[in-house]
């Protein structure tokens, strides 16, 4: 049980890594926190920093969840819990609230919708796929990415139930079922603030962001 309780701790503090505020101080010595939407996420790092800078923030986010899930969930060597699907899912959801509650940065990060990708990939590598196509779609359609990152969680458990039956993919394990059906839940609870500008009209779209432009 001590093992255990270690591999939560340092997945806590693999997902507590606050890749953005890193990125916003390292290239133009801001705190994201403080400009465009005030979250310290990919999608605001992108409004104000720009594209290159967002893709190194969440590509970094995603191994951040994906590392604990696949790789320290697996390094136990004596496990306090048999189905090892729940280890993970533990693993998993510690990087994602580390990055959402930073201890690094008084508990103030981002949304988590990357570092839990980076979770489900390593969980669900078949799955994950179509819902990054949901995803992207959506994306383009409409111009929310929080609109796409909804869409893109309620499809999970979707196709975990479809593609069994159609020869595409084995059938997950209950443990990893019950928890797909967790995630829409968890993305909608940390996405209420854009569902409420969603509603007021006030919701930025993607293809308007706007880059930061240092005028020192």
């Amino acid at each position: 049980m001590f093992e255990l309780i270690l591999i939560l701790f340092a997945s806590y503090l693999t997902g507590s890594i606050p890749t953005s505020i890193i990125i916003g101080k390292a290239a133009k010595g801001i705190d994201i926190r403080e400009h465009g939407s005030g979250n310290a996420g990919g999608t605001n790092v992108y409004r104000v920093l720009g594209w290159k800078y967002a893709l190194v923030v969440v590509a970094f986010d995603v191994f951040k969840g994906w590392l604990p899930t696949a790789v320290y969930a697996t390094s136990l060597q004596n496990l306090p819990i048999q189905d090892i699907g729940v280890i993970q899912i533990l693993c998993g959801f510690a990087a994602v609230l580390g990055h959402i509650y930073t201890i690094f940065a008084g508990f103030k990060g981002g949304k988590g919708v990357g570092t839990v990708g980076g979770m489900l990939i390593a969980l669900f590598p078949t799955a994950v796929p179509l819902c990054l196509i949901v995803f992207v779609i959506t994306l383009i359609l409409t111009g929310y990415v929080s609109v796409g990152s909804i869409l893109a969680s309620i499809s999970l458990p979707i196709f975990l139930f479809i593609l069994p039956p159609l020869g595409i993919a084995d059938p997950a394990p209950l443990s990893l079922l019950i928890f797909s059906l967790l995630i829409p839940w968890f993305i909608i609870f940390t996405h209420r603030s854009n569902i409420s500008r969603l509603r007021n009209g006030s919701e930025n779209r993607f293809e308007k962001a706007m880059i930061f432009k240092n005028k020192k």
